[in-house]
């Protein structure tokens, strides 16, 4: 492909995986993230994505030593403490929102500001655990920063499209990062509570997120803007049965 791609969040999980494969399909891949650098990439920059100044230098550098940036993946945030309202700190809260909401506005904004003015480009934005931004749960901070990172991916889709830019969002159900095999092993999680309720009564794999976010800024995807692709393994067609008994066979 020989597209320059940012991945916001490359170090590890679902980013990391999106990086590998679009770096192996023949891009040139640029990771922003605040872990130490990991050889094989194009550029590796050390950038906290909340930070509008840190973002706003990052493009510039890239564009300036690399090229014109073609993509964009967000895949930077943090995870959302499960308290009570009452429980969860503010300090907790604003984090959340300063990296899952904030972060990827500003590197939408950064990015795509570019891409527009070239007439030409696509971005996709990642948001983990898609039943966070789109049903009910413990999760107060991070869930909304889900669902207003799925409004925010139309609203930009809106703004660019007739500039030539896409954006789209691939929102993974749970998947089996780093993160979630820790949340298991502490006893916070149980995989088969996680599974249960999905159609393919299954956790989903990074690299299944990875295979869509790569779809969704390609070619292949060139007639799409403004979606939200869940990649659950049909977690929320499945949640829904719960009432009901649950699905039936398997």
């Amino acid at each position: 492909m020989g597209d320059l791609v940012i991945v916001t969040g490359g170090a590890s999980g679902i980013g990391a995986a999106v990086a590998a494969l679009l770096r192996a399909r023949g891009c040139r891949v640029v990771v922003f993230d605040l872990a130490p650098d990991q050889p094989g990439f194009a550029g590796w920059l050390r950038v906290d994505v909340s930070d509008e100044a840190a973002v706003e230098a990052a493009l510039a550098k890239v564009e300036d030593g690399l090229g014109p940036v073609c993509g964009l993946v967000n895949a930077a945030g943090v995870l959302g403490k499960m308290h009570a309202p009452q429980r969860l700190q503010m300090s907790d809260w604003d984090r959340e929102i300063a990296v899952d909401l904030r972060g990827t506005y500003l590197t939408c904004r950064a990015a795509g500001a570019r891409m527009a003015a070239r007439g030409a480009g696509s971005s996709s934005s990642t948001s983990p655990r898609s039943p966070a931004g789109m049903t009910s749960g413990p999760l107060h901070g991070y869930g909304p920063a889900k669902a207003a990172v799925i409004s925010l991916t139309t609203t930009l889709a809106g703004e660019w499209g007739p500039r030539g830019v896409r954006v789209n969002a691939a929102s993974p159900g749970f998947t089996r990062t780093e993160a979630l095999e820790k949340g298991i092993e502490a006893g916070v999680l149980d995989p088969g509570t996680l599974s249960r309720p999905s159609a393919l009564r299954r956790l989903v794999e990074p690299g299944e997120i990875a295979a869509a976010v790569a779809f969704l800024l390609g070619p292949e995807a060139s007639g799409i803007t403004g979606v939200n692709l869940p990649v659950d393994a049909g977690y929320l067609v499945g949640v829904t049965w719960q009432p009901y008994g649950g699905l039936r066979g398997g």
